[in-house]
């Protein structure tokens, strides 16, 4: 009989973070049971629900479990799920926790899902399976035969893996990256700074995935006519522009929400035949899984421009 007992991340308010034992809410017939292994830290949605500055949707609020890339293994299951256990699957998050918030609610030692969005993914991807929900973010920007992006803005995990997803549908983008730090690690792509890029080159289609409103202005000026700019990454504040500018070019500007389930299935038969490569992308791990631990790794991941991926190990709570 395995425990209804985690051990999980709690935002207690902006800033104040807690290793909490929670009970978990029973299963249903159809839900599964997961131990995790491995959970991720968000560098976007998670830092603006770290700050406080994250708007406004349903479900949010505090106390609040965050995490929504999670990996681990099916222990449990009810009655109409039970071939499930044993399965190594993905977790994009869950809402377990009774009243505590789980708008994401993966950062967790145990967790409790429906069984048809625990997706099983092959073992061989281990910790990098924490990847697949970034993975999917990035091909939802251009999803099967749309043209890829020909200049990416910013280098991080997101980025990368839009730059990657590019050069497998055979583009060749550029990735413009401000921190000298970030400019390493391109795979069939170029990283300059801005400033290096010829002023005269004109892009059909730009993603950005910085999450700075401030820049929209500076792409459409580098858009070719009837180019668009993508807007990839999460923004607090609202977005404006200079209409004239954007009019000459008969710009388009369009809005990849969140993936959808078809992105992350395209995506995990992609890294499990390798056609899109997750290495070197985790570059800090916390395997000691106490308050002040966390807390640090938090800080690391929201601070240190080195860290592009942050993970926690739950291993030692299993």
């Amino acid at each position: 009989m395995h425990s209804l007992d985690s051990v999980a991340v709690v935002f207690q308010s902006p800033g104040q973070l807690s290793l909490t034992e929670l009970e978990l809410t029973p299963m249903t017939n159809q839900d599964v049971l997961v131990e995790v292994a491995h959970s991720g830290i968000s560098t976007g949605t998670e830092r603006l629900l770290w700050t406080g500055r994250m708007p406004q949707f349903p479900g949010m609020g505090y106390p609040l479990v965050p995490g929504y890339e999670s990996v681990g293994r099916v222990v449990a299951a009810g009655s109409d799920a039970r071939a499930r256990v044993g399965d190594f699957v993905f977790v994009p998050g869950a809402k377990c926790y009774g009243e505590v918030k789980g708008l994401f609610g993966g950062s967790a030692s145990k967790v409790i899902l429906p069984s048809s969005r625990a997706m099983k993914i092959d073992e061989s991807l281990a910790d990098r399976g924490v990847l697949l929900a970034l993975a999917a973010t990035a091909y939802h920007v251009a999803p099967g035969a749309t043209p890829q992006p020909d200049l990416i803005i910013g280098h991080g995990v997101l980025g990368r893996l839009v730059a990657r997803l590019a050069v497998a549908a055979g583009g060749k983008p550029t990735v413009w990256e401000t921190n000298a730090a970030r400019r390493q690690g391109a795979e069939g792509y170029s990283v300059i700074d801005p400033s290096e890029d010829d002023p005269s080159r004109r892009y059909h289609s730009i993603c950005d995935v910085s999450g700075d409103a401030r820049l929209i202005d500076t792409l459409i000026a580098r858009l070719a006519p009837g180019g668009e700019v993508v807007l990839a990454g999460f923004y607090e504040g609202s977005i404006s522009f200079a209409f004239a500018q954007a009019f000459m070019r008969e710009a388009r500007i369009r809005i990849a929400a969140q993936w959808q389930p078809s992105d992350l299935t395209a995506t995990k038969a992609m890294a499990e035949s390798g056609r899109l490569s997750l290495d070197g992308l985790i570059t800090h791990r916390c395997d000691a899984i106490t308050s002040d631990a966390v807390s640090a790794s938090y800080n690391t991941a929201f601070t240190d421009a080195s860290c592009l991926k942050m993970i926690l190990n739950w291993s030692a709570h299993a």
